[in-house]
């Protein structure tokens, strides 16, 4: 949108504030309110916006070692970009519109660690090799009736869920807490993303919501902003939300599947179709791909210490490179739908804990390589495959799947050095930051008996 329609779609919404945000490479929403006056400026010319986005963690803290920013570079500004398609107001902040921003480098040139244009870059790829790329997210997350002062208060144990016992699939519970429900259902489809269900799961507060699918970037952008929205809904209600991958060792972790598709460039046809066969030709080199690199991309899909306390057999989430048509205790979940439009392929590793724009990149990326390679996914799991001893195991700890990823030609190759470099020192500060400390795991098991 040009200033002029921007100037006239604020006066017809009453809008008197704008929020821009950005994502790192956690996944983390990161942005600022700015005036109108600053907006328009922005939108004519860009504005500027600390690298350090890029130089520390999901805490803050800066990494101890460097890459493209850092104590060496001074935490530069970079040159921010609104993306004006991007334009939503926030059904919780009435009078508040919400873009997105692009980084890049003052030059101009795209900034190489932004997820988003990594995930654009595929995106661009496909396009180029005649594909359309569709995907959705679906997300598991407990609510709690905390506040973010009281965890921190009661050092995040003996939490209150927002509801006791496992109601998996219950209308009773969701019907109990139907103001919570309804508000998400409405606020997010005013913020359009719109949600194909949503229900209970099992265990103690918990929920899972499926976004309806969408082309390009703008599913990552739905997923993003999704998992922001709840954490901004939820005290609303004076709860609060978690994405966490297992935040109890006792109930099955957080979930963050991606259904994925590739549709031809007019958008009419599923590529991944097949009149005769549950997948095409081209939906089986993708799946290929995916399997073929799911080990050394495992760390995009399970990108924290935590991701790894869920991937235990028994609680739906994979543990080897499978796949399987309908099979949900495989890596790879075939989907050959009711109807040719539905076919796709849904990523089970992926936890809710990661950065959409990271995970649909990465998957995208694998299924073209497969598809450009001609790689055949071998046969199908029919049974369990938490049993078959056959299938080849996937990385059990976050340094196992970076020590995977360091060591995989075919992800600098598509990736780019530059990218995996930094990806891999924070994925390393990760594990290096969680080898020194000292758990409370440990504390009850030697403080007094060693």
């Amino acid at each position: 949108m040009d200033i002029t329609t921007l100037e006239n779609t604020f006066a017809t919404h009453n809008i008197k504030k704008v929020k821009l945000v950005t994502f790192d490479m956690e996944g983390i929403c990161r942005g600022k309110y700015v005036s109108l006056d600053k907006f328009y400026s922005a939108v004519e010319s860009g504005m500027s916006f600390c690298d350090v986005l890029f130089g520390w963690d999901a805490n803050d803290d800066l990494y101890d070692k460097e890459s493209l920013t850092g104590w060496h570079t001074g935490y530069p500004d970079t040159l921010a970009k609104i993306d004006t398609n991007t334009f939503r107001i926030i059904p919780w902040e009435p009078d508040t519109a919400l873009f997105i921003m692009d980084l890049y480098e003052q030059d101009g040139a795209p900034y190489p660690l932004s997820p988003r244009h990594l995930l654009q870059k595929m995106i661009d790829k496909a396009r180029d090799l005649g594909f359309l790329f569709r995907s959705s997210a679906e997300y598991e997350f407990f609510f709690f009736d905390e506040s973010s002062h009281t965890i921190y208060d009661k050092n995040f144990i003996d939490l209150k869920p927002l509801s006791p016992g496992m109601f998996g699939y219950s209308t009773v519970r969701a019907s109990t807490y139907a103001d919570l429900v309804h508000h998400i259902i409405d606020a997010m489809d005013a913020y359009d993303i719109e949600l194909e269900g949503i229900h209970t799961e099992t265990g103690p507060g918990v929920y899972e919501a499926a976004i309806r699918y969408d082309e390009g970037i703008t599913s990552a952008d739905k997923a993003a902003l999704f998992k922001t929205g709840i954490k901004e809904i939820a005290p609303r209600h004076n709860l609060i939300a978690t994405f966490m991958a297992k935040w109890n060792a006792d109930l099955p972790g957080c979930s963050g599947h991606v259904h994925q598709s590739l549709w031809d460039l007019g958008g009419k046809n599923n590529l991944f179709a097949d009149d005769t066969e549950p997948l095409s030709e081209t939906a089986r080199h993708y799946l290929g791909g995916l399997l073929h690199l799911l080990p050394a991309f495992t760390s995009f899909y399970c990108p924290n210490i935590n991701s790894y306390k869920r991937a235990v057999p028994g609680v739906w989430s994979p543990i080897n490179v499978s796949w399987g048509i309908e099979n949900r205790t495989s890596a790879i979940r075939a989907i050959p739908g009711n109807s040719g439009k539905s076919t796709r392929l849904e990523n089970r590793v992926c936890g809710a804990d990661t950065n959409p724009y990271l995970i649909m990149a990465a998957g995208l990326a694998a299924g073209l390589y497969g598809i450009e390679n001609k790689i055949e996914p071998g046969d199908a799991v029919a049974g369990n495959a938490y049993t078959d001893e056959s299938l080849t195991m996937l990385p059990t700890s976050l340094g196992a799947a970076v020590d995977q990823l360091k060591n995989s030609k075919p992800a600098r190759e598509i990736l780019g050095d530059t990218f995996i470099d930094h990806y891999i020192l924070a994925r390393d500060y990760e594990v290096r930051l969680y080898e020194k400390a000292v758990t409370n795991w440990e504390l009850k098991r030697y403080f007094e008996v060693i």
